[in-house]
């Protein structure tokens, strides 16, 4: 952060009095700006033992498969986000359930919370973010293509669950992935 949202001038990174963070604050007006996570929500739908999956059409990871999910707007609850991005991805009607798995993505500065779902119409389709959609049986999951470690992460413990008949929250901490 270069310039200060409430008015214009440049900003100094500095740790404020009485805080232990060090944060964006005006030279002149003295707004002290927080940056903070960012919530990504989606969820895990399922219909008749079939997942539906998303083929992503826009970058980080274009071309690769993920569940549909996406950044929280204001105004939303975590479930209300999960189905907007259901609709806006797949053009699917979800019911939203318990979540699965809360997944701190450390290097990102993101949390994504994954829920589990029902598919209500099987009448899906190409929403403007996805290439492709479809409705994969377990061992039709094209692992090596999925987008994200947390996705990756959510969908195989809900797999583990639902082959034991079981429905527990995780939860899980991503760090970068190894380079080179």
């Amino acid at each position: 952060m270069k310039y200060c949202s409430a008015c214009g001038n440049a900003v100094s990174l500095r740790t404020p009095e009485g805080d232990h963070l060090p944060r964006h604050i005006c030279d002149v007006c003295g707004t002290i700006h927080y940056e903070n996570p960012r919530l990504i929500v989606g969820c895990v739908p399922e219909y008749e033992g079939k997942i539906l999956l998303c083929k992503r059409a826009i970058e980080p990871r274009r071309g690769f498969w993920t569940l549909p999910a996406g950044f929280m707007e204001n105004g939303e609850s975590l479930q209300m986000a999960a189905a907007r991005e259901s609709m806006e991805e797949a053009l699917a009607k979800v019911k939203i359930e318990e979540p699965v798995a809360i997944v701190n993505v450390l290097h990102a500065h993101q949390v994504h919370v994954i829920f589990r779902a029902r598919l209500l119409d099987p009448n899906i389709g190409v929403g403007p973010e996805s290439l492709e959609v479809g409705l994969f049986d377990e061992s039709e999951i094209p692992w090596p293509e999925i987008a994200f470690r947390s996705v990756e992460f959510a969908l195989r413990r809900y797999l583990d669950d639902r082959r034991e008949g079981r429905e527990k929250l995780y939860f899980h901490d991503l760090t970068p992935p190894p380079s080179g």
